[in-house]
Order: C-alpha cells, then structure tokens, then sequence
C-alpha cells in the first residue's frame, strides 16, 4: 500500500501548529472545492485535502499517524502493524462505501471517521465567531432589543470568506452581566464546504454610567449628604435602577460609610446588591451668615480632625 504524507498534501511543516494546518486547509479547500474550481483533478484534490485534515486536525489521530510513519521510507510498501489501534477511539474497521483512500481507512477505519453510513464526505461546520460590544447599564436592567453593527463572515460568490458590516438586532436578556455571551446560531463563519454556519457568540461589556458603578451583580452608588445629616441621622432620598426610595442614614455616619440595599442592584438570578457610598458635601461659605454659622459651629464644637496624625 502507498504511504500518504499528509503533511505534504496539505503543504505544512510536520511541527506545524493546529492555527497553520486550519489556515491551509481553509485556503486548499476554497481552491478545490468542486462548485468553484476549475482546475482538471478539483473533486479528487478536495476529497484527499479533506482526509489529511480529518488526521492532522485531531490530536488523537496525529500522534498515532506519526509514529507509525516516522520509519518509513519512500518507496517502501506500507503496512500497519496488526491490531495497532485496538483500544482507540478511532477504530472501527473498514468501510467499502468510504469516499477515503484505503491508507486511511487501514489505519483508522470508516466506522468513526466523521462519514455517513453511504461513505458522503464530511461537511464540517463553519467556525464560531466572538465579538465584544458595550452596552448602558439601562439595557441589562430592562432588557430588550439592541442594535449593534459588526463586521462578520459572509461567503463569496468564489467559495471564500468575506468580512462585511451588518447590523444585528440582538435580544438582550434582563440581569445579563458584564463579561457573559449573547449567543446567535448560524450567525457565525459559513461551511467551507455544506456544513451548517458557526455561531456568533457577543460578550458584553458595560458604558460608564452617571450613576451606577457595575462590579459583577452588585452595584455602587456614590451619595452626597449634609454633614448634619451625617451626624444626626437623617433619611434622604436615593436612585436606584427600580426607582427612588428613602434611604437612613444613621447618626454619625462619615465619608465612606457603605449602606447595603439588598436586591437593588442588577436583576440577574439572583439578583446583586446596591451599596451606596456616602459622601460629605460641605456648604460653601459665599456670604457673610454663611461665615458667622460656620464661626458659630467652631465654636461650638472644637474638633481636630488631624488628631490622629499627632498634630
């Protein structure tokens, strides 16, 4: 029996990485895929292209292909040992229907080598394309449709892949977080050959929003208030995504203070928390009554707040 050097056939080093060999077969493919190629030996070329990326592409069949071609020289006849692949995955016996050559089908059988029962050469799936898109936070705390323009595959009229710009309404689930996939079937790269499409699969990320800081679920308010209201206690109204509610604020509160409103934050399953980060603002002393109660307030109360640096 011939010796196939697959490696030949699809024109790659023998340490070539799983990247190159894809890449070569993709471009093999297009040039003699028979729908488009015009060259004389086209079917017989794309059939044998096909069988040497059906070894080179799995890492089971590769390695085993490897050792048993490593000693063999050209010219020689080929036989593979007896039983070599018993206890592999691949094994399976021939097939007299197999549109492979016998080399293959002598080292790894037709049962599983990816064929219909009727021998059909296999149509491989088109590859899964990823994308990243930013989206307000207003959309995972309401849901519904989003537009979103991006340069995905579309074949050509020559069998090849274009990229082209297309708009997408996409469904956009409540309680989506920053970092998860939207995915669209079939949206993805087409079949080289007449396998069904890949996927599109869109990770979301978040647009910075006036209000909210987005951390996983959870969410991060920062809050203004009086610095009597921080000091006596007061209840104020805050934003939330659900609508305003009245937040306490207990009594000697300080810069920084963190108050927890469970379940306010993004309605995922379950849903975050909202921490609301309370900040000192300080009235501006722009008029003489201004001054005199800012006096009256020292005077009143002496405090140091540098007494913890020793000064």
């Amino acid at each position: 029996m011939e010796f196939k050097d697959y490696y030949q056939v699809m024109g790659v080093q023998r340490d070539a990485t799983d990247a190159q060999i894809k890449q070569a077969y993709r471009k093999l493919a297009r040039k003699y895929h028979p729908d488009v190629s015009k060259e004389k030996n086209a079917e017989a070329r794309f059939k044998e292209v096909g069988e040497a990326y059906e070894v080179l592409r799995s890492t089971e069949k590769r390695a085993a292909y490897d050792q048993l071609g490593k000693n063999h020289r050209a010219g020689e006849d080929f036989r593979p040992p007896p039983n070599w692949n018993s206890g592999s995955d691949f094994s399976g016996g021939g097939s007299s229907g197999s549109s492979y050559s016998d080399f293959f089908d002598s080292l790894f059988g037709a049962a599983r080598a990816g064929r219909t029962n009727q021998g059909a050469y296999r149509t491989d799936r088109g590859e899964d394309i990823h994308a990243k898109v930013l989206l307000d936070l207003e959309a995972s705390f309401n849901g519904g449709t989003r537009s979103f323009t991006l340069r995905v595959p579309e074949p050509d009229h020559e069998g090849g892949v274009v990229y082209k710009q297309r708009t997408l309404n996409v469904q956009v689930p409540k309680g989506i977080l920053a970092g998860q996939q939207i995915r669209l079937a079939g949206q993805g790269g087409p079949s080289l050959e007449s396998g069904k499409p890949g996927d599109l699969f869109i990770e979301v990320e978040f647009q910075p929003h006036p209000l909210y800081q987005a951390d996983g679920r959870d969410l991060t308010l920062p809050l203004r208030v009086a610095p009597w209201e921080a000091a006596l206690g007061a209840t104020v109204k805050a934003p939330t995504p659900s609508g305003v509610v009245d937040l306490k604020v207990p009594p000697n509160s300080h810069a920084g203070s963190k108050l927890r409103l469970k379940g306010r934050g993004i309605p995922a399953s379950p849903p975050g928390e909202l921490y609301v980060v309370l900040e000192i603002a300080l009235p501006p002393a722009k008029n003489e009554e201004a001054k005199a109660a800012y006096a009256a307030f020292a005077a009143a109360l002496p405090f140091n707040p540098r007494a913890n640096l020793g000064v």
